[in-house]
């Protein structure tokens, strides 16, 4: 039984974990990134290093970087090994973004890890800020937090998803022993390139010296670019299509069934919870990098690979999150992210009609996320989040209303009110299969999960 002392300890360490959480978002935000790892390397010196106490696998691309890093997480602690999980944004607490052994930090522990670093922290935005220079972003303290809370753990592997693009992003002072790159699209222009190729060279800036590269399929002059710097570094790398492949795959109750090629070995019935046709790829890719740190190469225990294929998840990714009607969340913002979530929802799901509640960032290419996801909704319900870097919703839906027509545009600012009224949209058809979709932004679907008693 829980006593009344352990609720108030709960509610004392809640409350002390949300007023350091305030205190790092006064610092620069995260998609306004200063292209530099400078600020952490400095803070990480004057710590010991502790990024170099563990094993580094390190996840960058456009689109499912933290499907794969859940999946490496967990493939490599059915092995036995501790490991550690950074990866960005969070759904429901920040805590989220610092996991260990597959468990996100507690709050006591978010606490005391910000107390540990905050000194030195401070020291580095005084050193830089004498020099004109800025002090470390929310995104960079917390790249300090998880490396310093996984040394302390101690934890044998550290799976890290970058922030943004790879060469300058903060993670990048880890030397990653296995670098995986999912595919790249564009995204994030203003900070990483205006073409594939320019962009595809910041990420593979996380390549080092004599790593192993899993690459995903990619249009062929990105997968040059990043052929030609792994070259230069000495590097292994392991090709989607060329040494590994989806070889076969099925939909089931629940997920689907997969038949995998990895550098070892091929591995027949993997049951993979997760819909879509992009889970089996970026399965594929976190098998390989699991084989790679594992064994250099060699086949997996096909019972292991199993067990832990089988105890994935991956919040907000194409998830259900209630039914009658179904409803579900999907964090595609962006063009390529919107083109595989469509290319999934008729095999998995097959709705009669479908109803779309969208949000998306300003800074995104709305158009083109709306255009891709029109010929699979029968109407559109856009709102916002509650985001300062939100699209308004009236600017949302004049854009909707030129790819969508007029007819099949609603506009409900409250994302509440979106959910009701697209569920009401959809009410008429629950009994042939009608379905909500909520996209274009996973903070819109963080949000919704929330709404919807989702943990």
């Amino acid at each position: 039984m829980t006593s009344r002392s352990d609720h108030e300890r709960a509610a004392q360490a809640a409350a002390e974990a949300d007023h350091v959480y305030r205190e790092i978002l006064r610092r620069n935000p995260e998609h306004e990134p200063n292209p530099s790892v400078d600020r952490v390397r400095d803070v990480c010196e004057l710590l010991g290093d502790p990024q170099r106490a563990y094993r580094v696998v390190h996840v960058t691309g456009t689109n499912g970087k933290t499907s794969t890093s859940r999946m490496i997480e967990r493939l490599v602690r059915e092995h036995g090994l501790r490991t550690g999980r950074f990866t960005s944004p969070h759904l429901t607490r920040v805590n989220e973004r610092i996991a260990i052994d597959g468990e996100p930090i507690s709050d006591e522990r978010f606490v005391e890890v910000w107390r540990d670093v905050e000194p030195y922290v401070r020291m580095v935005d005084e050193a830089h800020a004498a020099q004109g220079r800025p002090g470390l972003s929310f995104f960079e303290v917390f790249v300090v937090m998880a490396f310093a809370a996984f040394a302390d753990a101690p934890v044998d592997v550290a799976i890290v998803e970058v922030g943004m693009g790879g060469a300058w992003d903060a993670t990048n002072v880890a030397d990653g022993e296995v670098a995986v790159i999912t595919p790249v699209g564009m995204d994030h222009q203003m900070w990483l390139g205006e073409t594939l190729l320019e962009i595809a060279e910041v990420k593979a800036g996380i390549v080092k010296e004599g790593a192993t590269l899993v690459l995903a399929h990619q249009d062929e002059d990105v997968e040059g670019v990043v052929l030609a710097i792994s070259a230069e570094r000495g590097a292994r790398v392991v090709r989607e299509y060329v040494e590994i492949a989806v070889v076969e795959r099925q939909v089931a109750v629940g997920g689907q069934m997969l038949t995998l090629r990895g550098i070892g070995g091929v591995y027949a019935d993997i049951f993979l919870p997760l819909h879509g046709e992009f889970q089996a790829h970026n399965a594929l890719l976190a098998l390989a990098a699991t084989e790679a740190l594992m064994t250099g190469g060699g086949a997996l225990e096909g019972d292991i690979v199993g067990a832990a294929f089988a105890d994935v998840d991956s919040p907000g990714r194409l998830e259900v999150v209630r039914s009658s009607p179904t409803v579900i969340v999907d964090g595609a913002h962006n063009t390529a992210g919107a083109e595989a979530l469509v290319a999934s929802l008729d095999e998995t799901f097959g709705f009669a009609r479908l109803v779309g509640v969208v949000g998306v960032m300003a800074d995104k290419d709305t158009e083109g996320i709306l255009s891709v996801l029109e010929p699979h909704l029968d109407e559109i319900v856009v709102t916002q989040c509650g985001n300062a870097r939100a699209l308004p919703a009236d600017e949302l839906a004049e854009v909707a209303i030129d790819v969508f027509g007029e007819d099949r545009v609603h506009i409900a600012e409250r994302l509440d009110d979106a959910l009701a009224l697209a569920v009401e949209r959809g009410e008429s058809e629950v009994e042939r299969g009608a379905g909500v979709l909520v996209t274009g932004s996973i903070l819109l679907v963080a949000e919704a999960r929330t709404l919807l008693g989702r943990p």
